[in-house]
Order: structure tokens, then C-alpha cells, then sequence
């Protein structure tokens, strides 16, 4: 059994800063590309960054330059360094990874419950 267990998310001001992580756990071989997603109300859910196992990575052009997604494999972890934050970027954020079963060695994409992010003053 893996899951993705999100944190970091909450209410920030416009221009302010937030660091969501997102760490992996369970029978685990190998995670492939991790990545964060967004839904707005009333919006499709979209890619905001992702990053490989070697760390390219590769952004929204909505948040080119203001975010910054990471990754520790030691620790099955990615974060999303979310700077200058606007309005436009409230949403669920929800965690994706792909990640070879420990178990069967089969390899299946994962989600994370989603944490709310709120840019209000």
C-alpha cells in the first residue's frame, strides 16, 4: 500500500510565500517523476510543476519564476516553494507521483488528498 500525504498548505496574503511537501510512504522500489496539480472552483484540475528522478523539472508558465518544486529521494519527499503568491493561485494542490510497487514491481500513479491553498488579504 503507498500513499502520498500532503502539508504545508493554508491562507497567505498576495506576494506572500508557502512551501507545501508531499512525502511518499509504503512499499515502495522506486518513485519516477513526482509533481504538483491545482483545481480551482470550477476549474480543471492542472499541472503547476513537475520534477524527474533526475530533477529536470518543468512549470506552468503561470508560476514560472515564482515557484520552485524540489525533491529529497531520500526521504520520498517533493516540495513546491510557492513565492509571490497571487490570488489566481488559491486552489487544491494535490500531489502526484509515479512510483514502482515494492510488491509487484508494477508501476502505478499515485494522488495525494490535496491540501487548500487561499491567496486572500
Amino acid at each position: 500500500q503507498v500513499q502520498l500525504v500532503e502539508s504545508g498548505g493554508g491562507l497567505v496574503q498576495p506576494g506572500g510565500s508557502l512551501r507545501l511537501s508531499c512525502a511518499a510512504s509504503g512499499s515502495i522500489s522506486s518513485i519516477y517523476t513526482m509533481g504538483w496539480y491545482r483545481q480551482a472552483a470550477g476549474k480543471q484540475r492542472e499541472l503547476v510543476a513537475a520534477i524527474t528522478s533526475g530533477r529536470s523539472t518543468n512549470y506552468a508558465d503561470s508560476v514560472k519564476g515564482r515557484f520552485t518544486i524540489s525533491r529529497d529521494n531520500a526521504k520520498n519527499t517533493v516540495y513546491l516553494q510557492m513565492n509571490s503568491r497571487k490570488p489566481e493561485d488559491t486552489a487544491v494542490y494535490y500531489c502526484n507521483a509515479e512510483i514502482v510497487s515494492g510488491h509487484d514491481m508494477l508501476i502505478r500513479y499515485y494522488w495525494g488528498q490535496g491540501t487548500q491553498v487561499t491567496v486572500s488579504s
